[in-house]
């Protein structure tokens, strides 16, 4: 008898999660390993550990991305919330959640440049905080002695900045902190050579220069690094990137932008016979001051003679003038007798005696009076510069002991609600309220902990 056969029908494969979400992931790595796609940013989250997480949506659909920080860091601009993007990168399967989404490893932005968005963004920011607020601008020293220049060290840039201020005032004193001012680790060279001169090597003003070229080329004057060392800087900082139409950030937070490098050595000193012609103009101003208070003196001496008391008083005094005429006339006599009586012995004592030359006498003294004339006039010019640099130090010793000076580097002053100043843990309990003094603005806080040492 034929026994019946067994047909079970096709053998089933049964995945797990775990084996299916693999099968998918490589499907959609193989099928779009690089794929371009363009979209608008939302849900844009930024997390601690560096990597930003975001969603890339149309009218229709919307796909959720991730830019690791290996690639976040190399973004030119920061992506925000509605911004229109083009990202590239790969397609994959996000296993924990089952959920697909684009790994990117390239961003734009839509319709604007990312280094011309950077641009804005930074500007937009800088400015918010108060950076280009024209009342932190510092003046430049009417007369800098020594003057710092943070620029590359060969090229034309630092050559027209010495020739000009060696034709402008040959005496200044020139340092050079040189640096690269474009590509990779520039950006970070020109902000410690800012940070030098200001903690190591004081000097009075500080140009920050490069030559033109395109917005790459200048890009390291537009990072966020410099500017902040600009900012801080308690010396004076021109700022002469470029040519006349170019603009940088730290054009904006310089103390004073200059056109062109040449201009900024134009503008940081003026010419020594410029000086010399103010000094002149000074000595006629007090000069004529001098003859009005002399005018002004004889005319109220004059008011005072015409007053009675000074009549009556020129009365007593035309009397004892006579008197004293009288007395003069005898003296006269008497003297003419003996001047007579001298004359004569004179004549026969000097007979032998070669006369005196008064004029060659009269010649030496006049030389000798107009060779302390010269030297006064020297030791007056030397002794007003040493004024003039004396109080320059003093003033830029003000401002770097000044409380405000010290709050804006990032210290605070902190008070009880009396308003005393707390110097000591103890001196407030868990809960009481305090008050931060920064050096912008002022912080309301309750005192969580203490620590008392």
């Amino acid at each position: 008898m034929t026994q019946p056969s067994l047909n079970f029908g096709p053998v089933r494969k049964i995945y797990s999660v775990s084996e299916l979400s693999q099968e998918i992931r490589d499907l959609f790595e193989s099928r779009f390993p690089n794929v371009w796609v363009t979209g608008e940013v939302s849900n844009l989250r930024a997390a601690g550990s560096g990597h930003l997480y975001f969603t890339l949506k149309d009218d229709a659909a919307q796909l959720r991305a991730v830019c690791f920080r290996n690639q976040a860091r190399y973004l030119k601009f920061k992506p925000q919330d509605g911004l229109a993007v083009i990202a590239r990168g790969r397609l994959s399967i996000y296993e924990a959640r089952g959920e697909y989404q684009l790994y990117v490893e390239f961003l734009e932005p839509a319709g604007l440049g990312a280094l011309q968005l950077a641009f804005e963004q930074l500007k937009q920011k800088l400015a918010a905080e108060g950076l280009f607020d024209p009342a932190r601008k510092k003046p430049l020293p009417t007369l800098p002695h020594v003057i710092g220049v943070v620029t590359s060290p060969t090229g034309a840039v630092i050559q027209d900045i010495l020739r000009v201020l060696h034709r402008r005032f040959r005496n200044v004193n020139v340092l050079i902190y040189p640096v690269k001012v474009q590509g990779e680790g520039a950006a970070q060279e020109i902000a410690q050579g800012i940070e030098h001169f200001n903690h190591k090597t004081p000097v009075d003003v500080l140009i920050v220069a490069r030559g033109g070229g395109s917005m790459e080329d200048l890009w390291a004057f537009n990072e966020e690094v410099v500017a902040r060392a600009i900012a801080t800087s308690a010396i004076p900082v021109i700022s002469a990137v470029g040519h006349e139409t170019d603009f940088t950030i730290a054009d904006f937070v310089a103390d004073l932008r200059a056109p062109t490098p040449s201009a900024a050595a134009e503008l940081v000193v003026h010419r020594k016979q410029d000086f010399v012609s103010e000094l002149d103009d000074h000595r006629r101003h007090v000069t004529q001051m001098i003859r009005l208070k002399l005018s002004e003196a004889r005319q109220a001496l004059t008011e005072l003679r015409m007053n009675r008391v000074f009549q009556t008083l020129a009365a007593h005094v035309a009397e004892r003038s006579q008197r004293v005429d009288d007395c003069v006339a005898a003296m006269e006599r008497w003297m003419r007798s003996r001047l007579q009586t001298a004359r004569q012995e004179w004549m026969r004592a000097s007979a032998g005696v070669v006369r005196y030359d008064f004029m060659r006498h009269l010649r030496l003294k006049r030389a000798s009076l107009e060779e302390r004339e010269q030297k006064f006039q020297n030791d007056f010019q030397r002794y007003l510069m040493e004024r003039r640099n004396r109080l320059t130090q003093l003033e830029a010793i003000l401002k770097e002991r000044s409380p405000r000076t010290i709050l804006e580097r990032g210290y605070s002053i902190t008070r009880d609600a009396e308003g005393r100043i707390i110097r000591d843990a103890a001196q407030v309990a868990v809960g009481a309220t305090v008050a931060v003094h920064l050096a912008k603005g002022e912080l309301a806080a309750v005192v969580k902990d203490r620590r008392v040492e």
